[in-house]
C-alpha cells in the first residue's frame, strides 16, 4: 500500500462521490441528471476507486449505491451516440479482437478488489446496471420495488457478463427482485428506496468490525480462482489455512471464541499477506489478441 492514504472526498471524481467512513467507502453513483447511466468517464472512475479500496489498508468493506432520490440505480449505458462509447476507435486493429468492453472491465476492478464489495441497489437497474454493477459484488440489497431487466437482445448486443439466467438474458423481460427468476441473487430484499442504503451500511459495518481483512482476501481468492480439479483445490485450501492459522489474525480468532469476546483483527494486505499465497491468476490481458 502506498504510504500516502487516499483522501477519498478530494480525488476529483466527477460522476462518483466516495466517501470513507470508519473502515468503509460508501461509492455514490453521481449521473442522476442522466438517469445514472453509464457513460461519461464513470467507468474510469469506478476502476480507480475499486481499485484504490484494494490497496488501502483501512479499508475493509465498499458500498456501491445512488442517490434514493434519483431516476435509477442504473439506467444501462447512455446510448446517445449509439455504442460507441463502449470502445476506442484507434483500439480495433483489422483481423484482430482488441477490444475490452468497459462495463466487464468495472466487473474485473470489482472482482480484483479483495475488500468485501455490496451493491445497494436503491432504484431500477437495466443493462449494465444489472450486469457490471450488481453481479460482481459479494453482496447485494435491493428495494422490493425496483424495475429490473436485461435489455442487451433487444439493444441488438450481448451482455459483457455470463449467466445460467437463460431467460433473463434471452429474454429481455422487466421482473421484480422477488421474480422466481432472480430472487436468489439478493441478500435482502428491502420494502423502501431510503432503507436499502442504511441496511447495507448496517451489514457493512458488522463486517467490518468482526472479520480478518485478510482472511477475507484469501477466502475470496479460493471462491473466484479455484484450481483445475478437486485435489488442487484441495492443495490450495490448505495453504489458505496454514498461512491464516498461523497468523496474528489466527490467533485472535481462537483468544476472542475462547474468551466469549469480539474479535479485534489487526492483520492488513500490506504486512501480513504472503508472497505464497497472492491474489493468484490474475491474468493481464491488456495486450492479448485474438485472430478472430
Amino acid at each position: 500500500m502506498s504510504t500516502s492514504l487516499p483522501d477519498y472526498g478530494a480525488l476529483g471524481y466527477k460522476e462518483i462521490i466516495a466517501t470513507l467512513d470508519g473502515s468503509v467507502v460508501t461509492v455514490v453513483i453521481n449521473r442522476a441528471k442522466y438517469r445514472n447511466t453509464f457513460g461519461g468517464v464513470l467507468d474510469k472512475e469506478l476502476i480507480n476507486v475499486f481499485q484504490l479500496c484494494d490497496r488501502d489498508d483501512r479499508v475493509r468493506v465498499v458500498i456501491l449505491t445512488a442517490e434514493h432520490t434519483a431516476p435509477a440505480y442504473c439506467s444501462g449505458a447512455d446510448l446517445t451516440n449509439g455504442w460507441n462509447l463502449l470502445w476506442l476507435e484507434e483500439s480495433e486493429k483489422e483481423g484482430e479482437h482488441a477490444h475490452r468492453d468497459s462495463g466487464g472491465q468495472v466487473s474485473l476492478a470489482i472482482m480484483n478488489c479483495r475488500k468485501i464489495t455490496i451493491a445497494a441497489i436503491n432504484g431500477h437497474a437495466a443493462g449494465v446496471g444489472m450486469t457490471a454493477l450488481q453481479l460482481p459484488f459479494d453482496f447485494r440489497f435491493v428495494w422490493a420495488g425496483a424495475r429490473l431487466t436485461f435489455p442487451f437482445v433487444r439493444r441488438g448486443i450481448a451482455p459483457e457478463g455470463h449467466s445460467k439466467a437463460s431467460y433473463l438474458m434471452l429474454s429481455g423481460a422487466v421482473v421484480s427482485p422477488d421474480s422466481k427468476h432472480i430472487s436468489d441473487l439478493y441478500h435482502e430484499i428491502i420494502p423502501t428506496r431510503e432503507a436499502v442504503y442504511p441496511t447495507a451500511k448496517a451489514f457493512a459495518e458488522e463486517l467490518a468490525a468482526n472479520t480478518s481483512q485478510v482472511a477475507v482476501a484469501y477466502t475470496k481468492g479460493l471462491l473466484q480462482h479455484p484450481g483445475d480439479s478437486i485435489e488442487e483445490n484441495h492443495l490450495l485450501d490448505s495453504r489458505a489455512i496454514k498461512l491464516l492459522g498461523s497468523s496474528a489474525d489466527g490467533h485472535e480468532g481462537v483468544q476472542s471464541f475462547k474468551e466469549r469476546r469480539l474479535p479485534k483483527f489487526t492483520g492488513t494486505l500490506s504486512k501480513d499477506s504472503s508472497p505464497w499465497f497472492p491474489w493468484w491468476k490474475r491474468v493481464d490481458v491488456s495486450h492479448y489478441k485474438t485472430k478472430l
